[in-house]
């Protein structure tokens, strides 16, 4: 099957490769998709693509227009994907279901020992040859009481590794898990107001986008620390920077922003412009953002890449459906509506 990979960094070439197999052919090009990129999809079956790719209507469409009938993407979110276009246009959508919960977990642990232990603070002036220990004064994690708000795979495995530092772990999700001996069971208001760390574990829908907001900071603990590694629209980043303001938020660590598009995974250091809600909320020194890395380990692309290129296969054998095509519930719907509405 021919395909274009979009959105491709060098150090992912590899393990597309080992996956492959050469199976597949594969064009890998670093461009985003686009409605001007999308032409290098002329030719193909079937195009992949990553979470800053537009996959909008108008780039569908004229995906549709040279034939594409598959889009699959590496990663596990689809909110990227205009799915009614997809339903519109018969064209199925594959995501990778699962992959390493474990590197996500272990970058927020990263991001709550970088806060709380000043590391970016301590490792500037140790540079400097500042070896005091003025303004880098932490706290134990242990008896500490941590919310994980949303228990899917990525969040049990957090509330794991937070449990296993001594704190006493809370959790909400609207369909909560069994056999969770190490989470307590609890209310989103309860969790709010009593949690000394939270940490966000949501896919971005209608109804998470902007749950965190100026009522629900509100309720939270005076100091709090707020940990984002799931999509950035689930906070509203203008309330957030009151809440920093007023010391609502006392930590604050964010492996994704609410505007990343276009601007996450590139260099825009020698931009005359830069994006002046990030800027006003990285001038606070109780602020860590990374660059949506949480994925970034050897065995988690690893994961993707096997999860990607067995999409291919099965799309390629007719066998896209259930779990391995993530639009067929969604789409379906999507395409009811669109006929209905015709």
């Amino acid at each position: 099957m021919k395909v274009v990979a979009y959105s491709i960094k060098p150090f992912e070439k590899e393990f597309l490769a080992k996956a492959n197999k050469k199976k597949h052919d594969i064009t890998l090009i670093s461009n985003p998709l686009s409605i001007d990129t999308a032409i290098y999809a002329s030719g193909k079956d079937a195009v992949v693509v990553f979470t800053n790719d537009d996959v909008s209507e108008p780039v569908i469409e004229k995906l549709a227009g040279m034939g594409i009938r598959f889009i699959a993407t590496r990663s596990a979110g689809t909110d990227h994907i205009d799915k009614a276009a997809a339903a519109k246009y018969n064209i199925k959508i594959a995501k990778v279901q699962s992959y390493s919960p474990q590197a996500k977990a272990e970058h927020v642990i990263a991001l709550a020992f970088t806060l709380n232990r000043h590391v970016v603070k301590a490792a500037e002036h140790t540079h400097h040859f500042d070896f005091r220990n003025d303004g880098l004064m932490g706290f134990n994690f242990s008896g500490k009481t941590v919310g994980i708000i949303g228990l899917g795979k990525n969040g049990l495995a957090v509330a794991k590794l937070f449990s296993g530092l001594g704190c006493t772990v809370l959790g909400y999700d609207m369909h909560f898990p069994e056999n969770t001996d190490n989470i307590v069971k609890t209310t989103l208001a309860n969790l709010l107001a009593n949690a000394d760390i939270i940490s966000l574990h949501l896919p971005l829908t209608p109804f998470t986008k902007h749950l965190i907001n100026k009522d629900t900071l509100s309720q939270m603990k005076d100091g709090v620390m707020l940990i984002n590694t799931s999509r950035g629209a689930i906070i509203d980043t203008l309330d957030l920077l009151d809440a920093l303001k007023t010391g609502k938020v006392g930590y604050l660590g964010l492996d994704v922003y609410e505007y990343e598009k276009g601007l996450f995974f590139e260099d825009h250091e020698d931009d005359l412009v830069k994006d002046h809600l990030l800027q006003r909320l990285m001038q606070y020194p109780n602020v860590v953002v990374t660059p949506h890395q949480a994925y970034l380990t050897k065995e988690s692309l690893q994961e993707i890449a096997d999860e990607t290129i067995k999409n291919l296969d099965l799309w390629q054998q007719d066998k896209c459906a259930g779990d391995n095509c993530a639009c067929d519930k969604d789409c379906a719907a999507h395409a009811e509506k669109h006929k209905n509405h015709s």
